[in-house]
This record gives C-alpha cells, sequence and structure tokens, in this order.
C-alpha cells in the first residue's frame, strides 16, 4: 500500500520522509529516534503492509510534531510527540483510528 496522507483539522498527517523536500530525521531525534534508517523502514513497512506510520505535521510548514504509528499484526496505536508538542496527538490518534476502521478494517 502506498502512504495515505490524513487532513486532522489542524494538523496534517502524511508519511515520514527523508529527501532533498523535506527531512524529518532532526524532528525525530527531537522524539528520541537516531537510527539513520528509520524513515527507510517506516516506507518498507507501508509498502508490505506490515506498519503503518505518520508525521503529525504543522500544515503551513510541514514541520513534524509527532508520530503515529499503527502495527495491524497487533492491532495496536501508539503516539509520541515533540516537547511542547503533546497536544496534537489525541486529534491525530483519532483520525488514524478512522482510517484505520475504514480502509484497513481493524480496530485500534
Amino acid at each position: 500500500m502506498d502512504p495515505i496522507e490524513i487532513n486532522a483539522g489542524a494538523w496534517y498527517l502524511r508519511a515520514l520522509r527523508a529527501d532533498e523536500r523535506i527531512d524529518d530525521r532532526p524532528s525525530l531525534a527531537d522524539l528520541g529516534e537516531t537510527d539513520p534508517d528509520y524513515v527507510s523502514r517506516r516506507t518498507a513497512q507501508w509498502a508490505d503492509e506490515s506498519g503503518y506510520s505518520w508525521a503529525v505535521c504543522e500544515p503551513t510548514t510541514g514541520e513534524l510534531l509527532a508520530e503515529v504509528i499503527v502495527d495491524p499484526a497487533s492491532a495496536t496505536l501508539s503516539t509520541r510527540a515533540r516537547p511542547g508538542h503533546e497536544h496534537v496527538v489525541d486529534v491525530a490518534a483519532t483520525a488514524v483510528r478512522r482510517f484505520a476502521a475504514a480502509a484497513l478494517n481493524l480496530t485500534v
């Protein structure tokens, strides 16, 4: 499956990126994620449908504020936010739960 973008009102959810236009790795480091292959691994999980993740972004800048992850094998949803941005995860998690139910037939 190709990554799916979600409009969650004040927040924009998109696939993680590390390319010439957007590099989420510095923001991921604020979350404690320093593995240089993390974005590639998450992209591969979308492709083989073994996991789904979204960068929760400020819509005007695209800056990653938080991450939402769905593990379809365990039907779990997890979130993590950069310091000072914890408030964005509730809205984002609700939007991802709706997506998981509608598109994946998965209750998380």
